[in-house]
């Protein structure tokens, strides 16, 4: 959605979901080229009649500029992951296998962890996380999915 670029607006969106008891699995906002207009990218889960709902009340809110579901639509979606991973007892070529058949970057090496940078889908992340479980995950961070239409269609405000 692309919501005006002003204090408050994020607490707003949050609000409409928790009030509602709808959960955000997924949440991503920065400004768009317009310096007035931030984009935020939310996922959610629900039947058909809760995402109806939601856009509903998403529609209603004042800062709201457009609203669009892109459930179904042709897009383009990633997230980052940062991993830190244990590296002990000869682990450390097996970790960089992986990385490389994930196109996964070594963003830092000590001696007894590596962490990974990984940009993809977020299937491909849980994918990644469940592969990297068996080495010892000590810590995680995901930014959250962002998305963009395929092609030359695009959320005009």
């Amino acid at each position: 959605m692309l919501v005006e670029n002003e204090f408050g607006v994020l607490a707003r969106v949050a609000g409409m979901f928790a009030a509602r008891g709808y959960n955000i699995d997924s949440l991503s906002v920065a400004p768009t080229e317009d310096p007035h207009i931030s984009r935020m990218t939310i996922l959610t889960t629900g039947s058909e009649l809760i995402i109806e709902q939601i856009l509903k009340q998403l529609h209603r809110l004042i800062d709201a500029v457009k609203v669009q579901d892109l459930t179904g639509e042709n897009f383009i979606n990633r997230e980052i992951l940062l991993v830190k991973i244990k590296t002990g007892s000869g682990k450390v070529e097996e970790v960089l296998t992986l990385a490389k058949r994930y196109e996964a970057k070594v963003v830092d090496q000590a001696p007894q962890c590596i962490t990974l940078e990984y940009v993809g889908e977020n299937e491909k992340v849980d994918a990644l996380l469940v592969e990297l479980k068996a080495f010892g995950i000590l810590e995680s961070v995901r930014t959250g999915t962002i998305a963009i239409q395929r092609g030359e269609a695009h959320i005009e405000g």
